[in-house]
């Protein structure tokens, strides 16, 4: 039986995911496996006055954004609450230390077997990372009387706890990645990501914000969300050109083919507003053990505090969001300009016969690939850093200070649901093809 045409492709596509079998047990899979990070996020750790922790989270803008990424179980210090990020911390120290250290550089050149070793190398990494992480939150929880004093043997029982939930959260993703759809840490931090939401806008609702300023909020959300669209699925097409000669019956025939090589405008995705954050939250954070207790005069840890808060109004704030602007900017080029490094795309050419028209192989097209991604790249770092600055301007024109547009969170959730949409459509385009062989 035929399908109507005017059936939407959205639905036609979800009932073909649920007709496949093998589709709708690696779909059921992904959902279990999130079922069991919800479930984690919710089994708090012994020691912490959950009282204090919400007021904390509050009155501290910068915890409700990474709380926001862990799904809300930094806000319930579960044993899930430093998420998968000491792993993409690790996964970034690798990508960065690949192209310096030889050894490393070798694994990358053994193809499938190499990525493993690299692989392992990372989740090692990973433990040090987490418990260093987990150390840290627990001693900021300290130092705001969140946790009271811990006897060293809870200390390293809390530590370990939390270390371990990260692993754990690590080999699920990858359980996903194996068994389920799509990239297992991405899809995770998603999952943390949506499950966020509602709760965020419910605050929103419950503080009694101006309508007319949540109506403009709202719309300049969809307005950053479009715009985040149309970054991550823009590139140029670099058209390339192959001639290659086969001998066949002891004759020689040349044969020629065109494609392209497609350039993304955002090649480093959420990588530059990893760094950016983490290195803007750095200096209020070590300067919060050294401030002045409320009430008291403010001592020069005080004045850092105050300079590198989020939440600042103008014209304070104003320093904050052009350091943050430059620094996306900085992190996207040198992002980018590394993995662009590693892909030696001159070189891939040559050794396959392409060659781009107009173009000479060798030093000439290396020069105009690196002329291309640096106008490509000076795009998308204007694009990341514009982004990363829209929750300050959504927030002096509404004047809503309950919710925040994460811009990165947003950048993660697009950037994975179009990801996974596109790696479902080509199991099924794929099943389909076999299909009709069939």
């Amino acid at each position: 039986m035929q399908r109507k045409e005017t059936q939407p492709r959205l639905i036609r596509a979800m009932i073909d995911i649920f007709s496949l079998p093998d589709l709708r047990q690696k779909l059921l899979f992904t959902l279990g496996i999130l079922v069991v990070f919800r479930f984690m996020a919710h089994v708090p750790l012994p020691g912490v006055d959950l009282d204090a922790l919400q007021r904390l989270f509050e009155q501290n803008q910068i915890l409700g954004m990474l709380d926001l990424f862990s799904g809300g179980a930094m806000r319930r210090f579960s044993v899930a609450a430093l998420g998968v990020y000491p792993y993409i911390t690790a996964s970034i120290i690798m990508q960065l230390l690949v192209p310096v250290i030889p050894s490393l550089q070798s694994m990358a050149r053994e193809g499938e077997a190499g990525q493993r070793k690299i692989n392992r190398i990372t989740n090692l990494l990973t433990v040090p990372l987490a418990a260093l992480s987990g150390y840290g939150q627990l001693a900021l929880l300290h130092s705001q009387n969140v946790v009271g004093y811990l006897e060293p043997l809870t200390i390293a029982v809390v530590v370990t706890s939390l270390t371990a939930g990260t692993v754990f959260l690590v080999w699920l993703g990858e359980l996903i990645t194996e068994r389920g759809i799509g990239n297992g840490i991405s899809i995770i931090i998603f999952a943390g990501i949506v499950a966020s939401l509602p709760e965020m806008i419910g605050r929103g609702f419950l503080a009694k914000e101006d309508p007319l300023g949540l109506i403009t909020f709202i719309i300049l959300s969809l307005v950053t969300l479009v715009f985040i669209v149309v970054f991550i699925e823009a590139h140029r097409r670099i058209p390339v050109q192959y001639a290659r000669s086969t001998i066949r019956g002891g004759r020689m025939y040349r044969q020629s083919g065109s494609t392209y090589i497609p350039l993304r405008v955002n090649t480093a995705g959420m990588i530059p507003l990893i760094f950016a954050i983490a290195l803007m939250t750095f200096p209020g954070t070590i300067a919060s053990y050294f401030a002045s207790p409320a009430g008291q005069a403010p001592n020069l840890a005080s004045k850092i505090m105050q300079i590198f808060n989020p939440q600042a109004t103008l014209p304070l704030g104003l320093l904050y969001r052009g350091l943050y602007f430059a620094l996306v900017i900085g992190f996207a080029f040198f992002y980018t300009m590394i993995i662009f490094e590693q892909m030696n795309l001159p070189k891939t050419l040559q050794q396959q016969g392409g060659f781009i028209p107009g173009v000479r192989p060798g030093k000439a097209t290396a020069d105009y690939l690196n002329r291309v991604i640096r106008h490509l790249t000076f795009g998308g770092a204007l694009f990341l850093a514009i982004v990363a600055i829209m929750p300050f301007i959504a927030r002096d024109i509404t004047g809503v200070t309950v919710l925040t547009i994460q811009s990165t969170a947003l950048l993660i959730a697009v950037g994975v649901a179009l990801d996974t949409m596109k790696q479902l459509e080509a199991q099924l385009t794929m099943r389909r093809y076999e299909g009709f062989l069939k």
